[in-house]
């Protein structure tokens, strides 16, 4: 079943608007690896059809693959986009967005949901290039939305109600997990999950390394990494112990695994991931005031 959104509609009787429910018309500027990442979660999760999509792309050949990989309808352009849709996902690059929002303008409704995955820019902007008074999400997904296992925050503009948040939350769970944050906190989500997977790839490269090291090929030592990290954020999170907790849990008095955990604390791995994420937080906050 699609997902329903709302539609208004003039009642005869007094002129007021009435609120009713209608499958969601998706469209979406951007088909890139994130733009078709989201498309190709929300249509498994039958979140809507591929009749109810439209989409467009500034690269026509990819525009033409996105076309007839998924059987929806391709745009000439934002603004065509816009005109068409109850929900608008905008998953353009930075660089991209002067020329977006010139194609937007006078198109966007008051009442539709914009959501924005767009890096760097702000709801005050994106509100005002739009209108003023659109309903806009903000949101920081990251690249494991790719294979379905991403986590993605989100935060509402001034207009932006409870039930646009839902909206929100609901389309990115078909590619992960979502959290709702204010809009202070992305810089921050950006530089721990946004950028994090960067340094879990950096983690099982050197746990892979260690293992050849100690005689393991490249190809067994790589599983090990991967699935022992993987298998100890599914045990975190299952649980929903402390991480110090399970830890200990594996450190036996004399053991292996606390001769390891001694090697870690000694290389400073703790500190150093600390102030990765502290690095890439301030990094983000630049880009958002438009610094090189």
């Amino acid at each position: 079943m699609s997902y329903e959104c709302p539609s208004w509609t003039i009642d005869p009787a007094n002129g007021e608007c009435r609120m009713t429910k209608k499958s969601m018309r998706l469209g979406i500027i951007g088909c890139g690896q994130m733009g078709e990442a989201l498309l190709r979660g929300m249509l498994t999760a039958k979140l809507v059809t591929p009749d109810r999509v439209l989409a467009t792309d500034l690269a026509e050949e990819r525009m033409k693959t996105i076309v007839q990989r998924y059987g929806i309808h391709g745009m000439r352009d934002g603004r065509a986009v816009a005109k068409g849709a109850d929900v608008l996902l905008l998953a353009v690059k930075p660089q991209g967005v002067n020329e977006l929002f010139a194609q937007l303008r006078g198109a966007v409704s008051d009442r539709m949901l914009v959501i924005s995955v767009i890096t760097g820019v702000q709801l005050i902007r994106l509100e005002a290039e739009l209108g003023g008074k659109a309903h806009v999400v903000r949101a920081v997904p990251n690249t494991p939305t790719l294979v379905g296992c991403g986590m993605t925050a989100v935060a509402g503009g001034a207009h932006a109600s409870a039930d646009d948040l839902r909206t929100a939350v609901d389309l990115f769970n078909a590619v992960g997990a979502t959290l709702v944050v204010e809009e202070r906190h992305l810089d921050a989500v950006t530089g721990l999950s946004g950028s994090g997977p960067a340094y879990a790839f950096v983690m099982i490269e050197a746990l892979a390394d260690g293992g050849v090291k100690a005689g393991l090929s490249r190809e067994v030592a790589l599983q090990l990494a991967a699935r022992t990290l993987l298998g100890a954020a599914q045990l975190l999170l299952q649980t929903g112990e402390h991480p110090g907790q399970l830890k200990d849990r594996v450190a036996s008095p004399g053991g292996t695994t606390i001769a390891g955990l001694r090697e870690l604390e000694a290389g400073g791995v703790r500190a150093a991931l600390i102030n990765a994420v502290e690095a890439a937080t301030r990094r983000a906050a630049e880009l958002g005031q438009g610094r090189k």
